[in-house]
């Protein structure tokens, strides 16, 4: 017997489902994955039997844990040993973001349910559309900067455009959030019980007209109360603190707190990799104010960079494989990553630049 694939596609009345179907791998993303969805988002795009997408994950306990990291460790562990072929881990990354962008500019109504672990390329195949769905299972993170990475996959466009400075906040902690954050952050519009997605999906299939007003409409009547989370109470905080014009006064501003509160994140932060840490910042400020497509290419030139450096192998290491929990960070102080070392990250790839845009077919 054949096994499914990675990604399955059904047609239900006027919806294209789409079910991310790694479930022992918490639905984590490959290339393959990625490549699927975004050619499958070109054909429902032109199909005028289509009125808007769903997305979901197989399995109990994930939407999406984000990209498969630990084959990119490989991958990229393996070019810079020599072998020029393996260059994978840029093939990835190259077909996530022109993907995610699909999802930006897909110009039907794009419905995510976020029932589960969502981190990662999970939050990028997701934020940018439509319509998102919190459940009681939802938790989701960008913990990049402990892995030696920065929170990519338009992480650069969507979390500084979040109230306040919550987007500065949860980019460079990592906190993991759930439902009730989520909606009050906007990162999801709706709060639906587990138990009632499938009649919500079904009541989506089974409707005549699927425009923004009516899936609005409908979600509506599925959804219920998340109460109240953790970010709400400690906006003011957050605020205070996280909108520092640098990294080192954010820093300073936490130390300066006292507050155990504050002491934790400084205890916390101090566990990240320094270079991330620094890029994170930058690429946050940056995104601010940069369109969708050119915070896109920032963050290829980024990533690009820390996949040919040292922190995004020690930290998967560490981490993920080994989890020792104590990676050798390079430069180990924040004070030791100069400006220069930045800036270098987010310099022009020359021919290897991408571009981004709407209705950009898979290449």
């Amino acid at each position: 017997m054949a096994e499914e694939p990675d990604i399955l596609f059904e047609v239900r009345g006027r919806i294209g489902l789409a079910t991310l179907n790694r479930p022992k791998a918490l639905n984590a993303l490959t290339q393959t994955m990625c490549l699927a969805h975004h050619r499958q988002l070109d054909a429902w795009r032109q199909d005028p039997g289509i009125d808007a997408v769903i997305v979901q994950g197989a399995g109990e306990k994930a939407f999406c844990a984000g990209g498969d990291v630990v084959a990119l460790y490989k991958s990229g562990q393996a070019f810079k040993g020599g072998d020029p072929k393996a260059l994978d881990w840029r093939h990835f990354f190259h077909d996530e973001y022109r993907m995610n962008s699909a999802i930006h500019h897909f110009p039907k109504p794009y419905i995510s349910i976020l029932d589960g672990i969502t981190m990662g390329g999970g939050v990028g195949i997701s934020v940018h559309g439509s319509h998102r769905i919190a459940t009681e299972a939802t938790m989701m993170a960008m913990p990049e900067t402990g892995l030696g990475l920065i929170p990519e996959v338009g992480g650069g466009h969507f979390m500084p455009r979040l109230p306040g400075a919550a987007g500065m906040f949860l980019a460079l902690t990592g906190q993991r959030i759930r439902a009730a954050d989520c909606c009050y952050l906007g990162i999801t519009q709706a709060y639906v019980s587990g138990e009632r997605t499938d009649d919500l999906v079904d009541q989506l299939v089974n409707s005549p007209r699927l425009d923004h007003q009516r899936i609005t409409e409908i979600v509506g009547q599925h959804s219920g109360d998340p109460g109240v989370g953790k970010i709400e109470p400690l906006r003011a905080e957050i605020d205070r603190l996280f909108a520092a014009d640098t990294l080192d006064q954010l820093f300073e501003g936490l130390v300066a707190d006292g507050s155990e509160w504050a002491q934790g994140l400084v205890a916390s932060l101090s566990t990240k990799s320094p270079l991330s840490m620094r890029l994170t910042f930058r690429q946050m400020k940056e995104g601010a104010g940069l369109a969708f497509d050119d915070n896109m290419a920032m963050e290829f030139r980024i990533v690009n960079r820390i996949l040919e450096g040292h922190d995004f192998y020690e930290g998967v290491r560490a981490i993920l494989l080994d989890k020792d929990n104590a990676p050798d960070w390079q430069p180990h102080r924040l004070k030791d990553v100069s400006d220069e070392m930045v800036a270098a990250h987010f310099a022009s790839l020359a021919e290897n630049e991408l571009t981004f845009g709407p209705a950009l077919e898979v290449s």
